[in-house]
């Protein structure tokens, strides 16, 4: 009963179109006072300890470092030095938007805003090379997705401050898949520049310019050397790192690029606040969710009903991941990533999955719910930069989203993949 009645509400909170947080506060306020002894005051006093959390610090300041790169002209750099590595190839500009987006994603740590600071730049470029525009918006709503694989990753600070698992190891744990899906993207880009006739980008050759397009971005490349070295060689936390890079990118933008006036610099904050304000209300109430469930065992009878049909840990993961396919289809990932991971997480556990290699297949599945329709988040953003309707770049992205399955699937079932540098460097 108690959980036809806290699923059921939030459900219906959730389709009559109500904030994720406030939905989730609703559906446990609900359950409490009608299924449950518990006192409702559990709901603020789990909100106000979950937040009290230092690793969880890391979110806001990781937004703002994004937002202030953004704004400093660093995307547009990253953007000119992709275009000397992949230009000539055939559908440059599809290669270079990938390329950009790996480099952007190193930096951010969000899809939305890879979508945005990289899509600004290449979704205007491509049409202006005679590329079709609901291609150019859908291929950049697709590769923006990288953007929490890579790291840092909002999607993984929030999954290790849910689970308990180690931030870094999460991190460590996204780099390779997060360049197999690059590279995949890249190559059904390239499939269909040639269906279709797209031309190269830079028709005298890659080397003229990529060393001058070097140069100029070394300051940006140094981004992720930082936070990851920093990290990995025990030099500060992934919270400290997130800190370093908003001073980095202030530094930069204000002194060395010399593009981060106060106008931009009064907007970065703006927009990183907006966010994070959305982002820390959600995340609180969640918790207060997350406890119900644990003090219910609600996880556990969940678990038993995926174990009644089948014991096979392969079908397990293939209904999880199926799960995850179709909640990313109209939830967000950082929404989806706060609900499912307390309830999923002790299924696959009992059978012997890893939880960093769970957080990454997570992450990568509800990453491609980015770009499904109808409720895509980069599939908007990706609609307002380039103006192309929603319904064209739908079709268009479907390649991309079979490209995305595949290496979810590849990542599922090879657990090398995403743990091999993990047990290589970290254990």
């Amino acid at each position: 009963m108690d959980i036809l009645v806290l699923f059921g509400s939030l459900t219906f909170f959730l389709t009559c179109s109500i904030p994720i947080g406030i939905a989730l506060g609703l559906a446990t306020a609900l359950t409490l006072a009608t299924t449950s002894d518990i006192p409702l005051i559990l709901i603020a006093q789990n909100a106000f300890a979950a937040l009290d959390s230092f690793p969880l610090l890391a979110i806001p300041f990781f937004m703002l470092a994004g937002s202030l790169m953004s704004y400093g002209g660093i995307s547009r750099r990253l953007v000119a030095l992709a275009e000397g590595l992949v230009g000539f190839i055939t559908g440059g500009l599809a290669m270079v938007t990938v390329v950009a987006c790996m480099f952007f994603a190193a930096i951010s740590g969000s899809g939305p805003a890879t979508v945005s600071a990289i899509g600004s730049f290449m979704i205007p470029a491509m049409h202006a090379r005679r590329y079709d525009d609901a291609f150019a918006a859908a291929l950049t709503a697709a590769a923006g997705s990288i953007g929490v694989i890579i790291p840092p990753s909002i999607p993984f600070v929030i999954f290790g401050v849910v689970s308990g698992a180690s931030v870094g190891e999460l991190f460590m744990a996204g780099i390779v898949p997060g360049i197999v899906i690059g590279c995949a993207l890249m190559g059904v880009s390239y499939i269909i520049a040639r269906k279709k006739g797209f031309a190269a980008s830079a028709k005298e050759g890659p080397r003229k310019s990529l060393w001058a397009s070097f140069k100029e971005s070394v300051w940006a490349l140094m981004v992720p050397v930082i936070i990851l070295g920093g990290i990995y060689g025990g030099i500060f936390t992934p919270t400290e790192a997130a800190v370093v890079a908003v001073v980095y990118a202030l530094l930069v933008g204000r002194f060395i690029y010399k593009e981060l006036d106060f106008a931009n610099l009064y907007a970065a904050f703006k927009d990183a606040t907006l966010v994070n304000g959305a982002t820390t209300f959600m995340i609180g109430l969640s918790m207060s969710f997350a406890s119900y469930l644990a003090m219910e065992q609600i996880p556990l009878r969940i678990g038993e009903w995926f174990t009644s049909m089948t014991t096979s840990p392969a079908l397990v993961l293939l209904l999880i991941n199926g799960l995850l396919l179709v909640v990313g289809c109209f939830v967000d990932n950082i929404s989806s990533m706060i609900i499912l991971t307390p309830i999923l997480l002790p299924v696959v556990t009992r059978m012997g999955v890893d939880p960093v290699h769970f957080g990454l297949v997570m992450t990568v599945a509800l990453a491609t719910g980015f770009v499904t329709p109808p409720y895509g988040a980069n599939l908007f953003v990706a609609s307002a930069v380039s103006g192309v309707n929603m319904e064209r770049i739908s079709r268009n992205v479907f390649p991309f989203i079979l490209a995305m399955i595949g290496c979810l699937l590849l990542f599922t079932y090879v657990p090398g993949v995403s743990m091999g540098l993990v047990q290589l460097l970290l254990r």
